[in-house]
């Protein structure tokens, strides 16, 4: 079997790596985080529904469950949409992406969240709800998938301060309203695919760690020379791209048995222990970024500190490391 990257998937992997650079390069980046958007900026938004992000797996044509009309799928599998989250989360672009992407896969349309309902009952963190057009709610105790009013969420929800400035959450206390129950949606499905896109944009911020770090590597000098030539500095490197290279073939091929077998008890297992891969890769990298970078990296003007606190809210995005290890170690002891 060849797992080598076909021209198409090349060709579709470097056109949104040129649309981001574009809209959203380093510029754009650090202009939302000075004008403390927090939001996805709905200009970016647009081109990114146009170039068939969020409809990478939809249906073509499809209908939502209250009628409205979906975008027009490109009727790609998971191993596309890996690639692409991969250069969204080398850009850092702000958002529910992957709730967004799972929502266009489903047929619906809008800006998405989704948010799994603990056995018991607490308190909800839901990213960007005032700009939400829909909520996903996963009931664990039920398995159902529903889908909920936002504006019946944000009335009674209340702000609570991030740890990423780009993405602002929301403290729901009160009862969630029933909403309209997904019959159609396998939920176990969409989670595990929830946690494998997340997986990849942790690949994606992983590997801007590390160009990064070689970067300023290459032109930071110290004693009169690069600081790369210093032995400790090149091992800081070549780590965290030996912990990069694994987790992108380890997420890659998540999404090939994950599209071929559905989510069954291996394929949710190898999403979870590429997800601990990727998570691994993007925080350790993040930190040893930051480490190449000196006491400037720790700073609010410099782009560094952003990496490190993205890669902690993907880290405990859908499954986290925990419950990885559990899914990873029930199927190691079959």
């Amino acid at each position: 079997m060849d797992f080598r990257l076909t021209v198409e998937q090349r060709e579709l992997q470097a056109a949104v790596r040129a649309l981001l650079a574009g809209r959203f390069g380093p510029e754009r980046l650090r202009a939302a985080v000075d004008d403390d958007g927090g939001g996805p900026a709905p200009v970016l938004w647009a081109e990114l529904r146009r170039a068939g992000v969020f409809g990478l797996r939809g249906p073509d044509g499809a209908d939502g469950s209250d009628g409205r009309a979906g975008s027009d799928g490109l009727g790609l599998g998971l191993a596309e949409a890996v690639l692409v989250f991969e250069e969204l989360g080398r850009a850092l672009v702000p958002g529910p992406l992957v709730a967004t992407e799972l929502a266009g896969a489903l047929g619906l349309d809008g800006t998405a969240a989704l948010v799994r309902l603990p056995a018991g009952r607490g308190p909800l963190l839901v990213e960007q709800l005032p700009r939400l057009d829909l909520l996903l709610v996963l009931d664990t105790g039920s398995g159902e998938l529903r889908r909920v009013d936002p504006a019946e969420v944000a009335a009674g929800a209340e702000p609570v301060r991030a740890v990423d400035p780009l993405t602002p959450l929301w403290r729901v206390d009160a009862a969630l309203p029933s909403g309209t129950l997904l019959d159609r949606a396998d939920a176990v499905l969409v989670w595990t695919e929830g946690t494998l896109l997340t997986a990849a944009l942790q690949v994606g911020l992983a590997d801007r760690a590390v160009r990064s770090a070689v970067v300023h590597a290459g032109r930071r000098e110290q004693f009169g020379q690069p600081i790369g030539a210093f032995q400790a500095v090149q091992h800081l490197c070549a780590d965290m791209l030996a912990r990069l290279e694994p987790a992108r073939v380890a997420v890659r091929a998540a999404a090939v048995v994950l599209d071929a077998d559905g989510a069954t008890p291996a394929a949710r297992a190898a999403v979870a222990g590429a997800k601990l891969l990727a998570d691994e890769a993007a925080v350790r990298g993040a930190r040893d970024c930051l480490q190449v970078h000196g006491g400037m990296g720790f700073t609010w003007e410099a782009d560094v500190q952003l990496l490190l606190k993205r890669s902690w809210v993907w880290q405990h995005s859908f499954a986290d490391s925990e419950e990885c290890a559990e899914l990873l170690s029930r199927q190691l002891l079959l």
